[in-house]
């Protein structure tokens, strides 16, 4: 069974390019515009990773995470994708609830290979 992963990310644009990338590895994807969006995904189903921006209209990437970890969701594991680079930032979503952080720019080549690992792939 495929691994499922939710990229949540509002820049269609970027979205678009990690999902893409993601595809070729055979992984069934659900995409979200919003942290909005993002957080009803993830109550409505079982994810093996979520790729979560931090800053997005309506819920920020970080409101996600705390929203989902405060009710008792700890099986999904969640990368923080930011363009927020400082240690500051990575300590804060991780206090959060983070599990990974990567910083943009990122390569595609680069994002796969962390995905993979993550997975176990």
């Amino acid at each position: 069974m495929a691994p499922k992963l939710l990229v949540a990310e509002d820049e269609e644009i970027l979205r678009m390019l990690i999902v893409d990338t993601l595809e070729d590895d055979d992984y069934e994807i659900d995409e979200a515009e919003d942290g909005a969006e993002a957080y009803d995904y993830i109550q409505s189903k079982a994810y093996d990773l979520v790729l979560l921006d931090y800053m997005m209209p309506e819920m920020t990437g970080l409101e996600v995470i705390k929203k989902v970890r405060e009710q008792g969701n700890h099986d999904v594991k969640i990368m923080m994708l930011t363009a927020k680079a400082q240690k500051k930032d990575e300590e804060i979503a991780k206090e959060a609830g983070a599990d990974y952080f990567i910083s943009k720019p990122f390569s595609p080549v680069e994002l796969a290979n962390v995905v993979g690992d993550i997975l176990g792939e």
